[in-house]
């Protein structure tokens, strides 16, 4: 629990959620798409996404996380990991039901002696 004024929240998550994307500040990484893995988890208190009558509406839907990072790559290149994940992080605590978020994104292929390079951020409103 990344702080106890989450702890009557409940955690959504997207996981290891894989996409292309033209990101990087290297000449050779403006030509083409790179695989990028982001990680979302979103904080919603208990009371504003608890089903009573077991409706999607209840609940903060897990379109939302996927259809917002597919617009931010539909905007176009990106430089920076940082960049993105922040701005995944803004229109994350943008949600009205969001509390909190966490958002990773890494960059699988970068080093051949290394899983990955990537950041993290997490906020809260």
């Amino acid at each position: 629990m990344p702080t106890a004024a989450l702890a009557n929240c409940r955690r959504l998550f997207l996981k290891d959620f894989v996409i292309n994307m033209n990101i990087g500040v290297h000449d050779f990484e403006k030509k083409g798409e790179q695989r990028v893995i982001v990680n979302v988890d979103l904080y919603i208190p208990l009371e504003l996404n608890t089903p009573s009558a077991d409706d999607l509406s209840e609940v903060v839907d897990y379109d939302f996380m996927r259809q917002t990072i597919a617009d931010i790559i539909a905007d176009g290149h990106i430089q920076l990991q940082e960049t993105f994940c922040d701005e995944i992080v803004k229109r994350m605590l943008a949600h009205p039901r969001v509390q909190a978020t966490r958002v990773s994104t890494e960059k699988p292929d970068v080093y051949p002696d290394c899983q990955g390079v990537g950041v993290e951020v997490f906020r809260s409103k």
